[in-house]
């Protein structure tokens, strides 16, 4: 048995169980084994994964974020994960401006504590593919973490037990996996608006909020919509708040540059626990 210290943190009603394992110096064996029992709704903390604040592993940067889904898999970049980390870097001997790594990819985070909010700089996104899987027309894209985007209608936004279906469907087929694909199910409700609902992969059903899935939906819509502006901003509201996400769009270097995500993060509670 060992005790772990944890917070309970929240992004948009997305919710971690974060440590800092500067001190605790877990090792990932051990992270990847305890982190289905911390996540478990029912006998554990309960969240839809673990963030861990580690020393820093490359140089340049302030500290290295580990993050992994609730069943204990890599989930690559956790964009709401990473404004609740930084939110509690910041409160932990951090400066407001961090720079940070998930993996060997480096982003930067803007801290204000007096509204809680953070803004989180991502590396440059690729131009997304039009793929089809089964009969779903999808647009493939890759934001520090696999998603694909499907555009439908509010009604069918409303469906959750259809959206939990046909997520899993498409999250679990052939054409995608290895490693699987998170899926978003976004509706345009206005100008530069969105309203979305993500399959989370490893959490294996909706959540309330998926950052990096914002991300992907709003280039996604930008995309699709042959938009030729530079420098676009989106309100993706989910269910558990609303999101911020910008960016610069380069159509020569097919490429989108200064990826913004912006948003709540909050402290819910803290305590420890036996694993």
């Amino acid at each position: 048995m060992k005790e772990i210290r944890f917070f309970k943190m929240e992004g948009a009603g997305n919710d971690f169980v974060v440590i800092d394992n500067r001190d605790a110096n877990f090792s990932l064996d051990e992270i990847i084994a305890f982190t289905p029992k911390l996540c478990d709704r029912k006998f554990g903390v309960g969240s839809d994964g673990l963030l861990a604040l580690q020393h820093p592993q490359i140089e340049g940067v302030d500290y290295t974020m580990t993050y992994r889904n609730a069943d204990g898999s890599d989930a690559g970049m956790c964009g709401n994960g990473s404004r609740c980390l930084a939110l509690f870097a910041a409160t932990h001997g951090f400066d407001a401006f961090q720079t940070f790594n998930v993996h060997n990819s480096i982003y930067k985070a803007k801290v204000d504590l007096n509204s809680n909010s953070v803004i989180v700089d991502f590396p440059d996104v690729s131009i997304p593919q039009n793929i089809r899987i089964e009969n779903q027309s999808l647009i493939q894209i890759y934001t520090g973490t696999e998603h694909v985007v499907s555009f439908i209608n509010s009604k069918e936004l409303k469906n959750e037990s259809a959206l939990v279906k046909l997520g899993s469907m498409i999250r679990n087929h052939d054409g995608l996996n290895p490693p699987g694909s998170n899926v978003n199910f976004v509706c345009k409700t206005k100008q530069s608006v969105l309203e979305l609902q993500t399959y989370e992969r490893g959490v294996e059903n909706l959540t309330l909020a998926c950052g990096t899935g914002a991300i992907a939906s709003a280039i996604a819509e930008h995309f699709s919509s042959n938009q030729k502006l530079q420098a676009a901003s989106y309100t993706v509201k989910v269910k558990g708040g609303e999101l911020i996400v910008s960016f610069s769009y380069y159509e020569q270097q097919e490429k989108y540059i200064d990826v913004k995500l912006a948003g709540p993060a909050n402290f819910v509670f803290e305590g420890t626990i036996n694993v």
